[in-house]
């Protein structure tokens, strides 16, 4: 924008299309201190829409606790399941990183921390999760749900407030009552108590397993409306007790008529379709649904991509200037990698074997 060319954004008329944290939220956002940037409306529309995914994340978590009988200063609940510590867990990481983004003046990577956390991992996937147990008024642990999704939710308002001060007071001023304002309230520290490295690994894998069916689905054009049989097969009893222990959601964000967790391919039609994740395999019974070419097809370019990956794993490995200078976690880390490749790679081997027949 320049003066002499007359071409300049009237601030009030952005704020009155779009509102003040939209536009404050839009020039913080994507930007380093002492670099021009180009204004376009797209971003401070972006920037509303993230205003009203948070509103809207308020508005659904009060109307499953319209009394406010549930605080967010209660004791933690003692049947907080494995979603509910991950949540918390991602929370304490995000409150560490964003403090130390922010004390180093690191504002734009501050804030595109938390506008991935609150878009991504709490209300497209958080929220998500819990819906079956905030539906289901026998379910023993809604409680444990509505206290992590209010206490979450608080932390990420403070979080939030210097950039969106106007919605997250509102928001804040509605959803408790314990506090004036929130521009007085306590900022949100890290607490080793509310680090569970377990429960995040076993609903990252949980997550890994959704995201693969709903890819393998929408190459297929399955709608999310038909629900199939979901069978998990796995040697391993730890990743059998993950999808166990989350059958209540993962059915459903899945679109799975019923989920069976087993050891083996018992009962599994050789035409059932697949998907390949760490120390698993996830088959669909799809026959009147899938062209077998085209999963014959698509086996085939994962296993091109994971041979492709242990190529580079092996190369990194062999190489003597990388193994000597390299830190020990990197090696560790590409080792790592290599196993789990191996792994995948040997299942959809096996995969493409059984549907060449």
């Amino acid at each position: 924008m320049s003066k002499s060319l007359g071409n300049g954004i009237d601030p009030l008329e952005v704020i009155d299309k779009y509102g003040a944290d939209a536009l404050r939220y839009t020039l913080i956002t994507g930007n380093a201190p002492g670099n021009d940037m180009r204004f376009y409306w797209s971003r401070v529309e972006a920037s509303r829409n993230f205003a009203n995914k948070v509103w809207n994340a308020s508005r659904f978590i009060m109307m499953n606790d319209p009394d406010n009988k549930i605080k967010a200063t209660d004791a933690r609940p003692a049947n907080l399941t494995d979603a509910d510590k991950w949540i918390l867990s991602k929370m304490n990481g995000l409150i560490k990183e964003v403090t130390d983004n922010m004390e180093k003046y690191e504002l734009g990577i501050a804030v595109a921390k938390l506008n991935d956390f609150i878009w991504e991992e709490f209300c497209d996937w958080y929220i998500e999760m819990v819906k079956p147990r905030l539906y289901n008024d026998a379910d023993e642990t809604k409680t444990a749900a509505i206290w992590t999704l209010k206490t979450v939710l608080i932390d990420a308002l403070k979080l939030l407030h210097p950039y969106m001060p106007f919605i997250t007071e509102e928001i804040f001023c509605n959803i408790q009552d314990e506090e004036e304002s929130i521009m007085i309230s306590s900022w949100p520290v890290y607490d080793e108590a509310n680090n569970f490295a377990a429960e995040e690994k076993a609903i990252e894998t949980i997550k890994e397993a959704v995201r693969n069916i709903r890819n393998l689905r929408a190459d297929m054009n399955v709608a999310p409306s038909r629900k199939a049989l979901v069978y998990v097969v796995s040697a391993s009893e730890d990743v059998k007790n993950i999808f166990n222990n989350s059958l209540g959601f993962f059915g459903t964000l899945a679109y799975a008529s019923e989920v069976k967790v087993q050891a083996d391919k018992a009962g599994i039609p050789d035409d059932a379709v697949s998907t390949v994740i760490p120390d698993a395999v996830i088959y669909i019974p799809f026959a009147e649904l899938v062209d077998i070419d085209k999963e014959i097809e698509r086996l085939k370019k994962e296993e091109g991509r994971l041979q492709g990956e242990i190529k580079r794993c092996n190369g990194m490995l062999n190489n003597e200037r990388f193994t000597s200078k390299a830190p020990q976690a990197k090696i560790d880390e590409e080792k790592a990698k290599l196993v789990k490749y191996t792994q995948m790679l040997e299942q959809v081997t096996e995969r493409l074997a059984t549907l060449s027949k």
